[in-house]
């Protein structure tokens, strides 16, 4: 998902919201939208200022709590913002650096995560340890998160953007899984010599059919996804006597697309099945036992639980007290599947630090939750409910983008002190040596659509980045992982450039990589590319490179009526677009008889610290795991690989592929 254009507060208003009157938003109303991070103008993708108009920015405000239907309502909250900045009031969560210093304006005293406490004075000092604690003032109790100002440097390495689900094996069942995880972790060290995996996101979904196809649409960003289990890798599974062995079962195997409600069947009723035979009780604290008893829910009434019955749709109703008591054995079950999913993700990690990966696996964060799943259902305030994140409308999405994700309240957040962020990067990385931030300009500011607005019609809301970015980097830094942030599109300057200063790494893909100042927009060297970078040729959103050289993204979207411009312009640019390529090749004096593996020596070349590249793009598969824009026209995300995880290995393909990777990346010696 990409930004569409970066936010400018100041300037002349040189063009309206598109479809929207002409409006424009008063000096009051533009100060209070300010004061609560509403943006009233932004730069669009063509560096063009854009006006928002009066009635998004009241929807918006709105959606704040903050009432600006009226002249007197927006003097009524603009007088309580000004006595609010006059109070000197400490903000409601502090995250400082550490080394740094930060003045209380009040005396206070310091009480570290382990119980100690220490007076302070007047001022936090610089001498504070990295962590989670809270300063006591006369009054207050202020959570404070000590945070490094700077993650270690990441080893150079080479690796896979792994669409899991893809992948199949004799043991997995329809889809791919953790044991196959597990497999390409150690095999891609121990005979490629790659030194990460990325992940596509595992996060949980809903139990109920439809199963949710997209992994960037999960019901909950805290919890890992059950489908990804193999059965037969389960404590329940080798204790189990040899008649219900038997009865475990997948489905059929084979088919050109995966059914993942087929998958999800199977699965449900054979660890149903094998539940009894695991010994081990479950513990369920209160984020699992609520988690639980959405999926629970979820069985009975539906994936989405604004569509329930009214009475369970607060957690803490007395029928959701109830229903937890009727249910009991199947939220049990569900934190038990919670349980299997950490010990294989942990397995496959250990698989990658054993096979001696420097870098490991990395795994994506999404950039929000389905509207009806379990973490909006245990925390709605946290969220603007009835808001939904997209993009603004640029050359490539003329009418804007609607992912349909509630954005999260920065207020609320704050008030939270962080905690509901925090928890999310937590249950990644707990199973993880890395983390990819999809989106990570959505740190900054996201673009807000209020209710019954289409994805145009919108304005970018901002949030505290330098608090996001210090929350992410102190859970990075307990877990030991690497940081990625996906700054694909037009994002600010001031993102890429604070990651870097942080020590994230930012996204570099070489179709992107060009000089658009040139008449022809030539390719840019590798060696040139930013080296505080995950690189790759292409991503999940784009063609393959099979795909991209045989204009397969052209055909699809012609037949699918998905252009803008008549088909013969879309064919004569890609074949533009080509020929710029193959000189590129050409200036860097590779062979181009075989234009995947010239690719792929193109990016080894790149100057950053790591390059990925993906298992559809070596083995030349030429459809692209998920086409912007469609839903059931296309397959996303339901794509598997034209061979199975053993068939892989043995492609003279991949290792002609990958050979230049693993020449310009070794793995360190032991």
């Amino acid at each position: 998902m990409a930004d569409a254009g970066p936010a400018r507060e100041t300037g002349p208003v040189l063009s309206p919201v598109p479809g929207s009157p002409n409006v424009t938003v008063s000096p009051e109303l533009a100060e209070l939208a300010a004061a609560h991070g509403v943006a009233t103008r932004y730069e669009n993708s063509d560096q063009v200022e854009v006006a928002v108009e009066q009635d998004i920015v009241v929807a918006v405000l709105a959606q704040l709590d903050v009432d600006a239907g009226t002249p007197e309502a927006i003097r009524r909250e603009l007088a309580a913002v000004r006595r609010a900045r006059a109070s000197a009031e400490l903000p409601p969560t502090l995250v400082v650096r550490a080394g740094q210093e930060r003045d209380l304006g009040r005396t206070a005293t310091v009480e570290l995560e382990d119980g100690t406490l220490r007076d302070v004075g007047t001022a936090l000092p610089a001498d504070l340890p990295l962590g989670w604690h809270h300063v006591l003032t006369a009054d207050r109790r202020i959570p404070l998160a000590v945070v490094p100002g700077r993650l270690p440097a990441v080893p150079p390495a080479w690796g896979w953007m792994l669409q899991l689900y893809a992948l199949h094996s004799a043991e997995s069942w329809g889809m791919g899984d953790f044991g196959d995880l597990r497999t390409m972790a150690s095999r891609s060290a121990a005979e490629l010599g790659a030194g990460v995996l990325l992940v596509n996101p595992v996060q949980a979904v809903a139990p109920a059919h439809p199963v949710e196809r997209s992994p960037y649409s999960p019901a909950s960003r805290r919890f890992a996804n059950p489908l990804y289990l193999r059965v037969t890798d389960t404590e329940a599974f080798r204790l189990a006597d040899g008649e219900t062995r038997a009865k475990v079962r997948g489905p059929a195997a084979g088919g050109e697309l995966i059914d993942y409600d087929a998958v999800w069947t199977a699965k449900r009723d054979a660890l149903t099945l094998l539940r009894p035979f695991d010994p081990r009780p479950v513990e369920l604290d209160e984020d699992l036992r609520e988690f639980a008893t959405f999926c629970a829910l979820a069985e009975v009434h539906g994936s989405d639980w604004r569509e329930w019955p009214e009475p369970l749709r607060a957690p803490g109703s007395a029928e959701v007290a109830a229903a937890r008591e009727e249910l009991a054995d199947r939220i049990e079950f569900h934190g038990w599947l919670q349980r299997l999913c950490h010990e294989q993700l942990d397995d496959a990690r250990r698989a990658a630090r054993v096979a001696g990966m420097p870098v490991g696996v990395v795994h994506d964060l999404p950039v929000g939750v389905h509207p009806g799943g379990a973490d909006t259902w245990a925390a709605r305030e946290v969220f603007a409910a009835d808001v939904r994140v997209g993009a603004p409308p640029d050359a490539f999405n003329q009418q804007g983008q609607d992912w349909n994700l509630p954005p999260w309240r920065p207020d609320r957040l704050a008030e939270a002190g962080y905690g509901p962020f925090r928890d999310v990067v937590r249950g990644v990385l707990q199973h993880a040596d890395g983390i990819r931030v999809d989106h990570v300009a959505g740190m900054w500011r996201l673009w807000w659509i209020p209710p019954g607005e289409p994805a145009g019609r919108g304005t970018y809301v901002h949030y505290d980045a330098e608090a996001m970015l210090g929350v992410l980097a102190l859970e990075a830094h307990r877990a030991g992982a690497v940081v990625v942030g996906e700054d694909l599109g037009t994002v600010e300057d001031a993102v890429t450039e604070t990651m870097h200063e942080r020590g994230l790494l930012s996204s570099a893909v070489l179709w992107f990589q060009r000089d658009w100042d040139a008449p022809d927009q030539p390719f840019v060297r590798p060696a040139e590319w930013d080296p505080d970078a995950m690189a790759s040729i292409s991503t999940h959103d784009l063609p393959t490179v099979s795909g991209w050289l045989g204009a397969e993204h052209v055909r699809v979207r012609s037949g699918l009526d998905l252009l803008t411009r008549p088909a013969e312009q879309e064919y004569a640019e890609a074949a533009d677009e080509r020929r710029a390529l193959l000189e590129l090749v050409a200036r860097e004096h590779l062979p181009d008889d075989d234009l995947v593996v010239a690719l792929h020596a193109l990016l080894a070349s790149a100057a950053s610290r790591l390059v990925l590249t993906a298992p559809a793009d070596v083995i030349g598969e030429r459809r692209q795991p998920n086409l912007p824009g469609t839903v059931d026209e296309y397959p996303n995300w339901r794509i598997p690989l034209p061979v199975t995880v053993d068939g892989f290995f043995a492609d003279p393909r991949v290792r002609a592929a990958v050979a230049p990777l693993a020449a310009a990346r070794p793995l360190p010696r032991s």
